[in-house]
Order: structure tokens, then C-alpha cells, then sequence
């Protein structure tokens, strides 16, 4: 007979969620939404985004996930330089646009080139404009690193926030998502 403790067996690692099961989960986690545009060989490119978030203040870096089969992200790499644009609660329609994966993204939107050579939307809460410092690869996604150059803040405004399959917090859910359900959707910004 040994003195060795008795141990249960190793448990075995269960079944990753499957995207269906990820995605519900997720969408219980709020989120701000964003348009990253960029200019490249002289055309306005942009994308809506949720993940972004502050990484550092000192040095000022941002990040931002963006999916590899994406058709926009590739091109805002190929730039170098880019504009986070802070959606308002009211900007449903340009966060549909930018999630779209129909052209003519800025078909009839107004926004000026910043001087850092990014498009600036017009009417968002805030801008970032920074410039690709690091790029990590993440699964199916790219982890975006950007070094801030600048940023420009308007005063008050609600923000856009993107909760289980929708705009805002304050709406009446459904037990299904919606037809065009927006993670889905999402899943392709970028």
C-alpha cells in the first residue's frame, strides 16, 4: 500500500461553444459602436466596429479587432493611418451602412479628410486618429494597435450602444433574434 493521496480522474475539456451559443452569450455584453475609416490609394474605406477600447494613456494607444475576411481591414492596414469615429445613439443609419457589405459606403455622407489624411464622419461624438503601431493575429480576427495622434471630443450626446442583437438598452427584446440579426451581421465588419 502507498501513502499517495487518492485524485479523481482529470476531468476532460468540454466542447467549445459552438458560434451560435458564443454569440448569444456575448450579446448580453453592451457596447459602444465605431466606424473605422482610412484613406487608401485615395478612396474612403471604413467599417462599423465594436471592439474598440482604450489600451494605454502613456503612450496614448487604442485597439480594435477586425475579422480577417473582411474586405475593408486590409486596405486600413495598406493606409497606416486611421479615424475611429464614436457613433451617437442617433447614427443607426451610418452604423448600417458601415456594416453593410454593399459598396458605396460614402455614397452621400458627409464627412471631411482630417488632417492626418483619415475621413472624419461628420456629427460622431468623437475621433481618433491614430496609426497602425501593432498587429497580433487572433483566430479568425486581427488585434489592432494603434498609436493615438490625436483626438477630438463633441460636447454631450448619447452614445450608440449595441446590446443583444440591437440598438440601445432600453428596447423590448424578443425571445429570437431578429431576421437580420446585427452579430451576425457584424461578424463581417471589417
Amino acid at each position: 500500500m502507498t501513502d499517495q493521496p487518492h485524485r479523481p480522474p482529470e476531468p476532460r475539456d468540454p466542447a467549445p461553444p459552438a458560434p451560435e451559443e458564443l454569440r448569444r452569450a456575448l450579446g448580453a455584453f453592451a457596447t459602444g459602436v465605431t466606424v473605422i475609416t482610412a484613406l487608401e490609394g485615395g478612396e474612403p474605406v471604413g467599417f462599423a466596429c465594436q471592439s474598440f477600447t482604450s489600451v494605454s494613456l502613456d503612450p496614448p494607444l487604442v485597439l480594435f479587432c477586425a475579422d480577417h475576411r473582411g474586405r475593408t481591414w486590409p486596405r486600413i492596414r495598406a493606409a497606416g493611418r486611421f479615424c475611429v469615429n464614436v457613433l451617437g445613439a442617433d447614427q443607426e443609419e451610418v452604423c448600417r451602412r458601415f456594416g453593410s457589405r454593399a459598396g458605396g459606403k460614402f455614397e452621400g455622407l458627409e464627412w471631411d479628410r482630417s488632417r492626418w489624411g483619415t475621413p472624419a464622419l461628420r456629427g460622431v461624438l468623437a475621433r481618433v486618429h491614430a496609426e497602425v503601431r501593432e498587429v497580433h493575429t487572433a483566430g479568425d480576427h486581427d488585434v489592432v494597435i494603434g498609436r493615438v495622434l490625436e483626438v477630438e471630443a463633441a460636447d454631450g450626446g448619447r452614445p450608440m450602444i449595441f446590446f443583444r442583437s440591437g440598438f440601445g438598452i432600453d428596447r423590448p427584446r424578443t425571445a429570437a433574434p431578429p431576421p437580420d440579426d446585427l452579430w451576425a451581421w457584424g461578424d463581417q465588419w471589417g
